[in-house]
């Protein structure tokens, strides 16, 4: 079933790696759809396509039966709170506490996207390579 779902574009993929691999210890790998990057083998950022509904779970949480690029992330604390009311481009995804997805669209702001991404990091990471991050500002 894996091959019905959107292949990202190479663009988008190597944006968002681009943004991941820049973390200590990270590393990429082929998600059950789309690509994923990981630290300690925990997921901090997923990239995939929604198309035609699927996967069910990301068309429903991301509200469209696509087509549509997203990618999701951990988000903790007032951010989280922030992010869970504020609409698109986001949205609140239905598995795990601290889980947020984004719509990947020509309006992205990359620069925000890569903050996001790096607090996602930081919550999934071991504290000894969190303090080799250099954060953005809260």
């Amino acid at each position: 079933m894996a091959g019905d779902y959107v292949d990202v574009p190479e663009d988008v993929v190597a944006r968002v790696r681009a943004l991941c691999l820049r973390l200590p210890d990270a590393y990429e790998e082929k998600a059950w759809a789309g690509v994923r990057w990981m630290v300690r083998k925990r997921t901090f950022a997923h990239v995939l396509g929604v198309e035609d509904g699927n996967p069910r779970a990301y068309a429903r949480a991301a509200g469209t039966a696509g087509p549509v690029l997203v990618v999701t992330f951990r988000v903790q604390g007032p951010e989280l709170e922030a992010l869970r009311h504020v609409g698109h481009p986001f949205f609140v995804a239905r598995w795990g506490r601290d889980v947020v997805g984004m719509v990947i669209d020509d309006g992205t702001d990359w620069d925000d996207l890569g903050d996001l991404l790096t607090e996602s990091y930081c919550v999934m990471a071991p504290q000894k390579l969190v303090a080799l991050v250099d954060r953005p500002d809260p």
